[in-house]
């Protein structure tokens, strides 16, 4: 079966979501493709890699109201044994960072990748909007990190990328994390380990009896 991962690599939920489709799927028998695909949030162009916390507060309704959403996903990260430090987090244009994803797919790695940047982002905060932090990114998981570069500053999978993105338009996915199962099969948000679980077999269940 494959499964198509639409998420963004800023998206705190996201993360939470793709450790919980590992924990389903470390008890799943069947056999499994994960492919991720690209969502933005905010594709907007980001001048300088400001500070999450005081950019997000107007967004969320101010520093009070901020503060306790971002501690309420810190605590439901941390029972699913991640750390997110929103203090130390800078805001991004994500479309180069998806750009190194697919570059780490061609070399057959793009689950450290994914990993990688998410804990570039939540935990030590670089910047996923500069090519040069993000070749490092590349070099810390055993790529070449000159080579990233070279792929970063070249047009490669930029076509790709805004095809993938545009996908996820026609889709109708307007909230990450979205799994997508089978080509068919749409789950939305950061469900519970079970859940997804029970939705693999469900998917395997329809598709076995349309064979």
């Amino acid at each position: 079966m494959e499964i198509e991962i639409y998420a963004d690599l800023v998206c705190p939920w996201c993360y939470i979501g793709k450790h919980r489709l590992e924990q389903a799927l470390a008890s799943y028998d069947g056999e499994v493709t994960v492919r991720y695909r690209p969502f933005q949030l905010d594709p907007s162009p980001v001048a300088e890699p400001l500070p999450l916390v005081p950019a997000m507060s107007a967004k969320f309704g101010g520093p009070e109201r901020a503060r306790q959403m971002f501690d309420h996903v810190t605590a439901v990260a941390a029972g699913d044994g991640l750390r997110l430090d929103f203090d130390r987090a800078v805001i991004a244009n994500t479309f180069d960072a998806h750009r190194l994803v697919a570059y780490a797919t061609d070399h057959g790695r793009a689950g450290e990748m994914v990993e990688a940047l998410y804990q570039a982002h939540f935990t030590q905060g670089v910047d996923l909007g500069s090519r040069e932090a993000l070749a490092a990114v590349a070099g810390g998981i055993g790529l070449d990190a000159a080579d990233a570069r070279r792929f970063l500053d070249s047009d490669e999978r930029t076509a790709d990328v805004t095809a993938d993105l545009a996908t996820a338009r026609d889709l109708g996915i307007t909230g990450v994390p979205t799994f997508v199962l089978a080509g068919k099969y749409a789950v939305s948000g950061a469900q519970e380990a079970q859940t997804l679980l029970a939705a693999l077999a469900e998917v395997e269940q329809r598709e076995a009896a349309t064979d």
